[in-house]
């Protein structure tokens, strides 16, 4: 039994898109991941964790070690967070596999990613989506990432997959708070940013917390900055937006996985190397990561 959930935040506020760690010599490293989704639930305050995503380096780990990576996280954390499994592909058959798969090993809920690269029309979007929900009795949280996937989902869309009883979340990083504004006042959906510098935006237009990477470090000060918001405290919640904007930035400068990892790497913690066809961070990359979050009042 996961976190009680509520109907208007069904994964709490704070969720972090986990990197997988790997050995030096690029297997997966399960003590590892057990070890960082516990310091992520326990230190940065995650009502959640996001296994399997694109964060997770998805594209190049097997369906074995997605399975094992989702075993390992969900006896480590127990009832104390929610775990979402990333089962999102461009391909509706392979999806729904991994979405069974993950519902039998007992996650909270399922995180499915717009089909990348064939680029559907949005009455295959439609079908897709539908087709993954009715595949479990899992809730899902649809990824709207037009920038990595080529395809919005379109608001029409969205209202109209918001009328399935399992689509109940969106991570929302399509970077449009208009329609985002729209979706919020015309269907019931539980918006999550999937951009750690919009979260504060989007809370405002409707959105209930974040997805974020730089949480791995950040986890803390983002909760706090929502929890500021929701109490009505905006100057303090735009405080502590602004304190973070160049950890938010600085993490992002090159791929988000890169950095995450050489962060996490700099402070001791389970993170590793990088699969290829990403590489590992830069001495001159590390160097500014280094300075974006001492801006950011975290030493590394």
């Amino acid at each position: 039994m996961t976190q009680a959930a509520d109907a208007r935040r069904p994964f709490g506020r704070l969720l972090t898109a986990m990197v997988t760690p790997f050995r030096a010599d690029g297997s997966l490293d399960t003590e590892g991941a057990a070890k960082l989704a516990n310091y992520l639930v326990d230190e940065q305050g995650n009502d959640g964790l996001v296994i399997n995503g694109t964060t997770g380096e998805s594209p190049t780990t097997t369906d074995a070690e997605k399975e094992t990576l989702l075993r390992v996280v969900v006896e480590a954390v127990g009832d104390r967070a929610h775990v979402i499994a990333g089962v999102g592909t461009y391909d509706t058959h392979h999806t729904i596999e991994l979405a069974r798969t993950a519902e039998k090993i007992g996650v909270t809920a399922l995180l499915v990613v717009t089909p990348y690269y064939n680029k559907p029309p949005q009455s295959g979007l439609v079908r897709h989506f539908t087709a993954v929900a009715d595949a479990s009795g899992l809730p899902c949280m649809l990824y709207d990432i037009p920038v990595r996937t080529g395809t919005p989902i379109h608001t029409d869309t969205l209202c109209r997959l918001a009328e399935h009883e399992r689509i109940v979340a969106v991570k929302d990083a399509k970077g449009d708070l208009a329609e985002t504004a729209w979706v919020t006042a015309r269907a019931d959906l539980a918006f999550y940013s999937g951009d750690d510098k919009l979260t504060l935006p989007l809370l405002a237009v409707g959105a209930v917390g974040v997805v974020g990477v730089p949480t791995h470090l950040f986890g803390r000060p983002t909760k706090e900055m929502i929890e500021a918001y929701e109490r009505g405290d905006v100057a303090e919640a735009l405080r502590l937006h602004h304190q973070m904007l160049p950890a938010y930035f600085g993490f992002f400068r090159t791929q988000g996985v890169i950095t995450t990892k050489a962060a996490l790497n700099l402070l001791g913690l389970p993170a590793g190397p990088t699969r290829s066809p990403l590489v590992d961070a830069t001495e001159a990359e590390i160097a500014q990561l280094r300075a974006d979050c001492a801006e950011a009042s975290l030493t590394l």
